[in-house]
């Protein structure tokens, strides 16, 4: 499987994989998380534009799509119910999703990430037990609760090599 920056020509097939992880978080009782349209095509869009998506893939087909964004995230200067382990610049995981049709993406997109930067955050709705799983799998720890720009809350996670 290869891992490369997203590019326009990509964006169908980077909503189709969004709607098959979308339905399969439904599937497995998370119907509170990517509501309402999201990700929305433009928010794609200006990912792809900022450099910031990846897509993974085997033989032209996209498997899977993440964001990974590098410096401070708003959304992480406040966390309840506990505390980030340093503050040293680090890159977030947003929108990591796999249409489910190979298997792997989720642990090849997180060492891709590990191989750009030491320090790793993530966030996900407490429904989604799957990815909740594969996160700690990964080598992230719990550390406490974020809220998204909609003031919902997030489980969040860090990732640091040196500790």
């Amino acid at each position: 499987m290869r891992i490369r920056k997203a590019e326009k020509k990509d964006l169908d097939q980077i909503m189709a994989v969004y709607d098959e992880a979308k339905a399969f978080m439904i599937a497995r009782g998370n119907d509170a998380q990517w509501v309402g349209g999201y990700p929305q095509r433009t928010l794609i869009e200006e990912d792809i534009e900022a450099g910031q998506l990846y897509v993974c893939e085997e033989d032209a087909a996209i498997y899977g799509v993440f964001a990974l964004i590098m410096g401070e995230d708003p959304t992480y200067a406040l966390i309840e119910n506990g505390d980030w382990k340093n503050d040293r610049p680090y890159g977030t995981i947003h929108r990591i999703g796999s249409n489910g049709k190979n298997r792997g993406i989720f642990k090849a997109a997180i060492d891709f990430c590990k191989t750009r930067s030491d320090e790793l955050r993530i966030d996900t709705h407490e429904k989604n037990t799957i990815m909740r799983r594969l996160i700690v799998e990964n080598g992230f720890e719990e550390r406490g609760i974020i809220y998204i720009a909609d003031g919902t809350p997030r489980i969040a996670y860090q990732y640091s090599a040196e500790e």
